[in-house]
């Protein structure tokens, strides 16, 4: 999903504290660049990729079109990591959505490993040479680690947000993961890497929402829950395990479905009031599975501008006896609908 921060400018900083504090902060800087040698290490560089699970899933309806689902950003949303196409964040979200449809779902998964927000151009343009329902974007570690001004990654992300949207496409962003939890990641690397990643999120919450998405924090997703599982982590403790990719789109189902109009129960009001998006986006950025709702301009909407009301919701995740996510699409069903006739 990302490769370990080169310390650099770290040390820069630290070097110009000046004073009695230069040999503590030259220390301090060489421990963060320890930390990331070793970090980098025990990680690697992704080198391989992940399974493609693109196709169909489910079984065709008569007189019911498919629902064609992209999927773009990182390795997380690729699902690097797992083995089995099956397993990957592309193919549990297709076949979730035809099962509760009750539909078939055409996936195409753009996601590539490595990629920054500033590759969603790319991705965007190659998942819109086929119509798009609905598009689920997980983007931004690569942009922390290397760096990328949470601004200019937020405003990359918004450009592909508004292109999908011309198109006539949904689009739910799952937010930056809180690479603070990140196991081989010591102090005070973690700390610095945690900072970041939330202010990421939030910029990208606030982005996602004014534009009409839906985003879902991420946060801490891979931080308590992960931590005492060691099950939901890959061989590489950076990228989530099958289990793992399972627990972050159970996430994201809700939304997914509420973005293409399914009423779904378990929607919880986690604040009644009433409160500016930026102060609503920095509160899920550190809470896993808030999604930040805009509402219509009312009283007390001049300090904060119209449409820049909000409230955080929750969507509890849709688990328990609904049943194994739809399989692929055999051959013989995709034979069986090309012949049916229209309508």
């Amino acid at each position: 999903m990302t490769t370990i921060p080169r310390p650099g400018r770290l040390a820069r900083v630290a070097a110009v504290t000046g004073g009695s504090g230069i040999g503590l902060a030259v220390a301090a800087a060489g421990l963060v660049m320890t930390e990331a040698k070793l970090a980098r290490r025990t990680i690697g560089e992704p080198s391989e990729h992940a399974p493609d699970p693109s196709g169909s899933y489910g079984k065709p309806r008569r007189g019911v079109k498919p629902l064609h689902l992209a999927v773009l950003g990182d390795s997380s949303a690729a699902g690097l990591g797992v083995d089995d196409a099956a397993e990957t964040p592309g193919a549990l979200l297709a076949g979730m959505l035809a099962r509760d449809l009750r539909r078939r779902v055409e996936l195409d998964v753009q996601a590539v490993t490595g990629a920054q927000s500033k590759d969603l151009d790319i991705q965007v343009q190659r998942a819109l040479r086929h119509p798009v329902d609905v598009a689920v974007i997980m983007v931004g570690a690569n942009d922390v680690t290397h760096r990328v001004p949470p601004g200019t990654a937020a405003r990359s992300l918004g450009r592909a947000i508004a292109t999908l949207q011309q198109s006539g496409a949904k689009v739910v962003v799952g937010t930056c993961p809180d690479l603070g939890s990140v196991a081989p990641l010591l102090q005070p690397l973690r700390k610095i890497a945690r900072i970041k990643s939330r202010q990421m999120a939030q910029e990208q919450t606030v982005v996602a929402v004014e534009a009409g998405a839906v985003a879902v924090s991420l946060g801490d997703l891979l931080g308590e829950e992960f931590s005492r599982n060691e099950h939901l982590w890959s061989p590489d403790r950076f990228h989530p395990s099958p289990a793992g990719y399972l627990r972050v789109v159970s996430a994201l189902l809700p939304s997914a479905l509420q973005a293409l109009g399914v009423e779904v129960a378990g929607i919880e009001v986690v604040r009644d009031s009433v409160q500016d998006i930026d102060v609503a986006a920095a509160v899920a950025a550190s809470t896993p599975g808030l999604e930040v709702e805009t509402l219509p301009g009312g009283e007390g909407a001049a300090s904060a501008g119209p449409g820049r009301l909000a409230r955080l919701v929750r969507r509890v995740p849709l688990v328990g006896d609904r049943g194994a996510p739809a399989a692929r699409t055999s051959d013989e069903d995709l034979a069986v609908e090309a012949l049916a006739p229209e309508g």
